[in-house]
């Protein structure tokens, strides 16, 4: 039975919610304005048509759009998407009783995407190479994608063909796709071991295809050269899986903002430094003390640290969620950039908040997870001062964010 619905707005996960006498409802690829026909199922409904629509709804990028669900907000303009963004940080801050200037939410997409995850192997089509339908493990076959760099999308045959030899084990794989400076890098996840004729196989494959590397679980199988990111000035042999932001001009925006705000500093340390995104460009300023989880990362930036014309860098693998930088660690460092996964940095935050630093420089892909954090912080003495939203993921309901404390 289908119900006709006013959607009064786009909820956080980028879906429009109507507001009816039975609660609300939310209901996918639905802009606010809009009179629409929904098949309800509790508080989710199913667009059957949109009656009335909104005058910012526009086209759609993408022919897989509404079906793969890689993307939430192809069908809104530019304008009112990005203020959406934007909205999402002052919300979130809301919800903390945090109030700071946060900046208009600056496009930061570049030529596209540079990593991508793409699943085979699931659901009823085992043959399906591409990304998961919305809200499903059944998985859409991509023949574009319109938010990937032109050169990792034209490397979708090269994943149907690396798919099809995996799935010949019978087991579901995921292809960790990282467009390098000079090609392609794979990292194959989910299959455990593979059998020596498939390992075989994909040698020959990495060498026909001239990918410059081919890894299982991390561990390289087919390697033509290594794969090579550049941060700044600096060159880095990339981990396998490795984690960077997700477009080329993100991180040119995030890098900006990070040194803009350590102008003056002394001593710097970097959190969650992944391969030194941050650490390697502060080092052509200042001392740096870096730490992350991932002891491949630590090890790629040891090596890059030793490039002519750096400040020292010491890098060292650490969970910082388990044991956070503490005071008497920071007593000598007046400068820190943080760049947690989504979780955010609870337990790092609480040792900032006693610590003497004078500037925290906070990077986050999460506006919850951060405002946590920025209350920790404000809590301790330090002032936020302007927000700048980086919307590196077009199209989605996430949004980047690089913010500055000072005390």
């Amino acid at each position: 039975m289908s119900e006709e619905v006013q959607i009064a707005s786009v909820g956080r996960q980028g879906d429009g919610v109507a507001n009816t006498p039975q609660g609300r409802v939310h209901v996918a690829y639905t802009l606010p304005g809009e009179r629409v026909e929904i098949a309800r199922d509790g508080e989710r409904g199913t667009l059957l048509k949109v009656i009335e629509p909104s005058a910012d709804r526009i086209a759609p990028a993408c022919r897989h759009f509404g079906v793969c669900g890689g993307c939430a907000l192809q069908h809104w303009a530019s304008e009112p998407y990005l203020a959406w963004k934007h909205n999402l940080i002052v919300e979130a801050l809301a919800r903390e009783g945090i109030r700071a200037e946060v900046a208009q939410a600056t496009p930061a997409y570049g030529e596209g995407r540079i990593r991508a995850v793409f699943h085979a192997g699931r659901g009823e089509k085992k043959d399906a190479v591409g990304f998961a339908k919305r809200r499903s493990h059944e998985i859409v076959a991509i023949e574009q994608c319109p938010v990937l760099d032109p050169k990792l999308e034209s490397a979708l045959p090269v994943a149907r063909e690396l798919a099809k030899i995996l799935l010949s084990t019978g087991k579901s794989v995921d292809l960790h796709f990282t467009l390098a400076e000079r090609g392609l890098d794979i990292d194959i996840r989910g299959p455990g071991k593979l059998p020596k004729r498939v390992e075989s196989r994909i040698v020959s494959f990495a060498a026909e295809k001239k990918v410059l590397r081919i890894s299982l679980h991390g561990e390289p199988l087919a390697q033509l050269i290594p794969p090579t990111h550049l941060v700044g000035n600096v060159r880095v042999n990339l981990p396998p899986g490795p984690f960077l932001q997700a477009t080329a001009e993100g991180e040119r925006v995030l890098a900006e903002k990070v040194m803009q705000a350590a102008d003056g500093s002394k001593s710097a340390a970097d959190l969650f430094c992944g391969i030194g995104t941050f650490a390697l460009r502060l080092a052509s300023k200042v001392k740096v003390a870096a730490f992350d989880n991932y002891e491949s990362s630590i090890l790629v930036l040891q090596a890059a640290a030793k490039s002519p014309g750096l400040k020292p860098v010491t890098a060292s693998a650490r969970d910082l969620f388990r044991w956070p930088l503490v005071v008497d660690e920071l007593k000598k460092i007046d400068f820190v950039v943080l760049d947690p996964p989504r979780q955010g940095a609870e337990a790092q935050a609480r040792e900032l908040a006693k610590s003497k630093v004078k500037t925290v420089a906070y990077v986050s892909c999460d506006a919850d997870t951060f405002a946590r954090d920025a209350r920790i912080l404000t809590g301790g003495g330090f002032k936020l001062g302007e927000v700048t939203p980086v919307d590196q993921f077009q199209y989605s309901p996430h949004i980047e964010l690089v913010a500055v404390f000072r005390r």
